[in-house]
């Protein structure tokens, strides 16, 4: 696996382009608005101080993972979890930047973790976030998180095979979209066409870890080809899906 993801990042690194090779007038404007903009540190400060805190407790919990680490063991300190399962606070901030853009109203994420990512995301008081963690244990750690922040978050804990049909069913629309639970082909894709039957044309769909393994490479390949999928982006860490059909059919790897 680690040659892989070697072989991975060297592919992306030699295809990765920067503002100066976009031709699409909103793939520049995109570019240069989410991606290439830098946030101030001190939005973010609260949310970073907890992540330091969390990265220095090493309490152990039990763990029910359902993704492609389910092999792993089922005790991990509350630090490994917190290094392993969040994003860089450079992608969490994009991740945030990328809500404000489209104007995210409704904002799904699957894989709460220990909830930074999921602060990241509701940073933008207009926004509803809703996520989803399969672990009870976790789950109550990053309800503590969300208490400490006063975070607008509802969370939703269970198997997201069962709880997300059930949250879909009393949902109109969503905005956007943030998969990071289970890492496999099967349930990666499976969660994208749920996703899919709410979301319009202005909504955006993002996959983290397209890299991770050959099956999620798999995964981005099957959804960035997608009928209605109209552009996509390329940023190693992730995946961005866009499903206006002004697009044409644009797919591009970034520098980030």
């Amino acid at each position: 696996m680690y040659l892989f993801r070697v072989r991975s990042f060297l592919s992306y690194w030699l295809n990765a382009v920067d503002e100066h090779s976009l031709h699409s007038p909103f793939l520049f404007d995109f570019y240069t608005s989410v991606i290439k903009a830098r946030s101030l540190p001190s939005q973010y400060s609260d949310i970073e101080r907890l992540r330091q805190e969390l990265l220095r407790d090493h309490r152990s919990i039990q763990i029910v993972d359902f993704g492609s680490g389910s092999g792993r063991k089922p005790t991990r300190t509350i630090a490994e979890i917190a290094r392993v399962s969040h994003s860089t606070p450079k992608f969490s901030a994009i991740y945030d930047r990328l809500a404000r853009y489209i104007q995210a109203k409704n904002i799904v994420e699957l894989g709460t973790s220990l909830g930074i990512n999921t602060l990241y995301l509701a940073n933008s008081r207009d926004a509803k976030v809703t996520t989803f963690e399969g672990s009870p244990a976790v789950a109550d750690l990053a309800s503590l998180t969300f208490e400490f922040v006063n975070a607008p978050v509802e969370l939703i804990v269970g198997n997201i095979d069962h709880t997300l049909p059930q949250f879909l069913q009393r949902k109109e629309k969503i905005d956007l979209a943030f998969i990071d639970a289970n890492h496999r082909f099967d349930p990666t894709i499976r969660y994208f066409e749920w996703l899919l039957e709410k979301t319009g044309e202005q909504s955006v769909i993002v996959l983290d870890d397209i890299h991770h393994s050959p099956e999620m490479v798999r995964a981005w390949q099957t959804v960035r080809s997608h009928r209605l999928v109209h552009a996509s982006v390329d940023l190693y860490r992730c995946g961005i899906v866009f499903f206006d059909p002004s697009l044409n059919k644009q797919h591009v790897i970034l520098q980030v």
